[in-house]
């Protein structure tokens, strides 16, 4: 984690706080750089937090009939 934090350039106490939601909306940059470092495009990052979770059920995504 330490490696990681640092190669990302924040803090080992920000990438933990991230990690255990105690950061609830990190900023577009600070995670885009600590993907970069664990080899993950932002698109895998997207999916990964936008899968239900398990047990949930996903809100429909079309638009309303008009």
């Amino acid at each position: 984690m330490l490696d990681t934090a640092l190669e990302a350039g924040v803090s080992p106490e920000t990438l933990r706080k991230i990690e255990s939601g105690r950061v609830a909306t990190p900023a577009f940059p600070t995670i885009a750089a600590i993907a970069d470092v664990l080899g993950l495009s932002l698109d895998e990052v997207w999916a990964e937090i936008s899968r239900p979770a398990a047990g949930t059920v996903a809100a429909a995504t079309a638009p309303p009939a008009a």
